[in-house]
């Protein structure tokens, strides 16, 4: 017997057109690529997504289903991308412009983007990569005619004047939920980067959870300034989440230093932010070096890779501020766990909150996991037992764009993460390694992810990466690369003694690097497997 409720498809407009109704005053500030700050409303932002919704209809012929790429940092111009892409029915394809030249090409052609959208920055980029995006119909630079560079692109045309050339008189049509959104490649898999496909019923639904107070705990009262960039997993669902409830929004640009990030968040009393480690290393540094502090920031969401211990504590005990740690991929739109507190977990004495509180965290309802041990059996949930974690969900992938990779699911629906976790009593996930990370020595596993946080908590350590290395009795030995922090570099001893009696004795690394730079991926995470690469034979001898 069906129920007699009415059946509404979720689209993604119906974001953007809540926030120009009912928050139609509410600011989207950005630090513009040009350099100036740029203010306006939702109201404003709504009416510009449907001039833009327009010109691709009306002047480049874009269907539904059709791709639209960007190459674009966090501003209001690509805040209009995601709405009015997405809104009338084509595919915004957001492209990582850090990744390596041939990724860039090979994405946006395995994508078959008809029109790209390029900021400034990365037009000199596209010109050199011109020759092999024959697919291309059309290049538009974000921008307005006063910044319009010489360009070799062929018919290159201004953002700004496009817009222009249209009202604002748009319906946002209403589709099949189920119809593709946008689309994000992720290089976290082995080979080319794999496409994940959103719906727009797994970005509402995704936007709906992580809005909840047991997951991002945000409402109309906050500031938020989504530092992870919208090329990453649409910036943590964070452009939609913001509009759902009408806050404030705060695009950073391009800028991700320390001062660019503190200016933003003081001068504009951003409440709630989000990045990965590296980004808040360098605020850290900043304020370091300045004595200044971050009195506007309440929360932060730290994600990407596991956060050092050394720097949830910084933030709580020395700028007041709480960490939300989050696990997610693109594969999960991101959010998979965030560890926010519960009335049990807050009971507990400080020093074991702290322990729980530093974990990835609990999963959010929507979301299934479960952790296989290498028999296929489920662990303990006593925080001890590892294995490896499946999740599956209504913001899960359940394959890869152009069935890339071949089927990824098992007979029940479950997606493979490649992540080795355990989890605890309470429900709380911690991550112990990337199944490709963890160290197996004499037959004995160890978790680089643990020493990396430990090492970094030394006060002369910026970044620390610990990979296997090949050893001839042992199969594996842990080694650990250091980019020291600014001043007198630590030495192989020194690290070696701040961590003995913190690790077991058969996990101290075999030898201890200094670098200038440690290789990054184009998500800000440690490169592993430049440095397995780079000290392969180190311990052959």
């Amino acid at each position: 017997m069906p129920g007699l409720m009415q059946d509404n498809d979720l689209m993604i407009s119906s974001l953007i057109r809540y926030a120009a109704a009912y928050h139609g005053q509410q600011e989207i500030v950005t630090r513009t690529v040009e350099g100036p700050i740029h203010r306006y409303t939702y109201a404003e932002a709504e009416s510009r997504s449907k001039q833009l919704a327009k010109v691709l209809i009306n002047r480049f012929g874009i269907l539904p289903g059709d791709r639209v790429g960007t190459l674009a940092w966090t501003t209001y111009r690509h805040f209009e991308l995601f709405y009015g892409v997405s809104g009338m029915g084509a595919v915004l394809h957001t492209t990582n412009p850090r990744l390596f030249a041939e990724q860039v090409s090979y994405i946006i052609n395995h994508a078959e983007d008809r029109v790209l959208f390029i900021d400034l920055d990365f037009v000199p980029m596209v010109e050199q990569l011109l020759p092999e995006l024959g697919g291309i119909e059309q290049f538009i630079i974000l921008t307005d005619r006063a910044y319009m560079p010489d360009s070799s692109l062929p018919g290159v045309l201004c953002y700004e004047e496009l817009l222009a050339a249209e009202d604002d008189q748009y319906d946002w049509p209403t589709f099949d939920e189920k119809s593709a959104s946008s689309l994000c490649y992720t290089s976290g898999t082995t080979g080319n980067p794999k496409g994940v496909l959103y719906s727009h019923r797994s970005t509402i639904i995704h936007a709906l959870s992580a809005a909840q107070n047991s997951a991002y705990g945000l409402s109309v009262y906050d500031t938020i300034m989504p530092i992870a960039p919208m090329y990453h997993a649409n910036a943590w669902g964070l452009p939609y989440v913001a509009a759902m409830l009408g806050a404030k929004l705060v695009l950073p640009g391009a800028k991700m230093d320390g001062e660019s990030i503190h200016d933003l968040i003081e001068t504009e009393g951003v409440t709630f932010s989000c990045a990965v480690p590296t980004v808040f290393s360098m605020l850290f540094q900043y304020l370091e070096e300045t004595g200044k502090k971050v009195e506007a920031l309440q929360r932060t969401m730290i994600g990407g890779s596991a956060v050092p211990k050394a720097m949830t504590e910084t933030f709580r005990e020395t700028y007041g501020v709480t960490v939300l740690q989050i696990w997610g991929m693109t594969e999960t739109s991101p959010l998979g766990v965030i560890a926010s507190p519960t009335p049990e977990i807050d009971a507990l004495p400080a020093e074991q909150r702290e322990e729980i509180m530093d974990k990835q965290g609990r999963v959010q309802f929507g979301l299934e996991i479960k952790v296989l041990d290498e028999a296929g059996h489920e662990v303990a949930r006593d925080g001890v037992a590892y294995g490896d974690l499946w999740v599956r969900g209504p913001w899960v992938t359940s394959g890869y764009y152009k069935a890339e990779g071949g089927k990824v699911l098992d007979q029940d629906g479950w997606f493979p993460t490649g992540d080795v976790v355990t989890i605890d009593q309470y429900g709380y996930m911690k991550i112990t390694d990337r199944s490709k990370d963890v160290i197996k020595s004499g037959g004995e596993w160890i978790s680089s992810i643990d020493i990396e946080n430990l090492a970094v908590g030394h006060p002369k350590v910026l970044q620390a990466g610990v990979v296997g290395i090949f050893h001839p009795k042992w199969e594996e030995r842990p080694i650990l690369v250091i980019k020291p922090a600014p001043g007198e570099p630590p030495t192989e001893a020194e690290i070696k003694a701040f961590l003995t009696g913190k690790i077991a004795k058969w996990w101290m690394p075999d030898a201890v690097f200094i670098v200038d730079e440690m290789p990054l991926t184009a998500t800000g995470k440690i490169k592993k497997i430049a440095l397995r690469e780079q000290y392969k034979d180190c311990l052959s001898g």
